[in-house]
């Protein structure tokens, strides 16, 4: 064979072998990427092990909204609270107030910044029996989202039907997640949101893990967060 198609022939032969070593590491990447991350979700809610009595009261409780109304309603009046510390300890970042959540204006960032569709805010007018009150701003705050995202099959709590007839969930299907609990959400009920309250469940706040690692971030106190995965 000439020595040109000798040479023409080794060049080939070099170019497919350099081919085939590239697609043998092409279909190594891909054999070896990773899957995608499944989302974890936590049980969301007041730090009930840390604090005292509580220094802070509503001092007009006729702005909110009768007992069978569970929701927040955007249009509740602003809140005005007392803060005195001679009483009790004054709120951190996340308390509880009746069934939502007394919070600081830097919480609200968050909320908003993570996922603003899901609350309602009531501005707090803070006033302190003495002088004048120069810390940050609070809000009452609802989870107005609720999904019903639970994955029964896949999930461990006990599901019944509410027998009692004096309860506003009479004849209602009720879950109750208790301590060794395991909770499975469904992905494509739950989409983008960050955070909701579980349909059947709403006293149950869950969130997602960003919305979690935003609130560590930003130094957030007095927020418990559970694996809902194991209660």
């Amino acid at each position: 064979m000439p020595r040109a198609l000798l040479l023409a022939a080794s060049t080939l032969r070099a170019r497919c072998s350099r081919d085939t070593v590239m697609g043998d590491e092409r279909s190594v990447s891909i054999a070896k990427r990773p899957r995608a991350r499944k989302r974890r979700y936590y049980a969301m809610g007041p730090d009930y092990s840390v604090g005292s009595r509580p220094g802070y009261w509503l001092e007009d409780k006729s702005i909110l909204p009768p007992y069978e109304v569970f929701r927040l309603p955007a249009s509740t009046g602003r809140a005005p609270f007392v803060f005195d510390k001679s009483v009790g300890s004054l709120p951190y970042d996340l308390e509880p107030y009746y069934r939502w959540w007394l919070i600081s204006d830097r919480t609200k960032a968050v909320l908003e910044r993570l996922d603003p569709e899901a609350f309602v805010f009531v501005p707090c007018d803070v006033r302190v029996p003495h002088g004048s009150y120069r810390g940050p701003h609070y809000w009452l705050c609802d989870v107005v989202r609720v999904l019903d995202a639970l994955d029964e099959s896949q999930s461990c709590l006990t599901i019944r039907i509410e027998n009692d007839a004096r309860s506003l969930d009479f004849g209602k299907k009720v879950y109750m997640a208790m301590p060794g609990s395991k909770l499975v959400f469904t992905e494509a009920e739950i989409g983008k949101a960050h955070i909701f309250r579980m349909a059947h469940s709403e006293a149950d706040v869950i969130c997602d893990q960003d919305l979690k690692d935003a609130c560590k971030s930003a130094g957030l106190k007095r927020i418990r967060f559970r694996d809902a995965s194991k209660l």
